[in-house]
């Protein structure tokens, strides 16, 4: 059954507005729930990221809610590696990241990153893209980026 991806809006304190994005694999198997509005995406151009298809937005995991079944997969290449991609287990959609447990370890639970290719481009309207050069960054520091960043239209 094809579902598609939705924006809620919801009324927050003091009469805010706050957009709670609902993204779906192709599948619709497993579905993720971002309640807040995103100020930036990455599209990074490193191996994981350009070969798995993947823009990300980076949260804090309190912020993300995913449901259902996904498998996951680190890369062999690298001797300590950071993130695990996940997708969905039945269709393959790539759909967020976790932290390995070896960079748990060492920074904490503190990020998770969704595949906003998940995402309607329309829901996306007015956030900034930016473009890390990945393939050039050490493992540490600031990102260099390949080209300025564009409000997504």
């Amino acid at each position: 059954m094809w579902k598609s991806n939705r924006l809620y809006q919801a009324s927050g304190s003091a009469g805010m507005t706050l957009a709670m994005l609902t993204l779906f694999c192709l599948c619709s198997q497993v579905r993720i729930e971002i309640p807040k509005r995103l100020d930036f995406i990455n599209e990074c151009n490193c191996t994981l990221c350009s070969k798995s298809g993947a823009r990300w937005a980076y949260l804090h995991p309190s912020e993300v809610s995913v449901v259902g079944m996904t498998k996951g997969y680190s890369r062999e290449d690298k001797e300590d590696p950071a993130a695990e991609i996940r997708f969905c287990a039945n269709c393959g959609s790539t759909t967020h990241f976790i932290l390995t447990a070896s960079a748990i370890s060492k920074f904490g639970n503190s990020q998770i990153g969704v595949n906003m290719r998940l995402a309607d481009e329309k829901d996306l309207a007015g956030i900034e893209l930016r473009y890390p050069d990945g393939r050039a960054w050490p493992g540490r520091g600031a990102f260099g980026y390949v080209q300025e960043a564009r409000i997504i239209e």
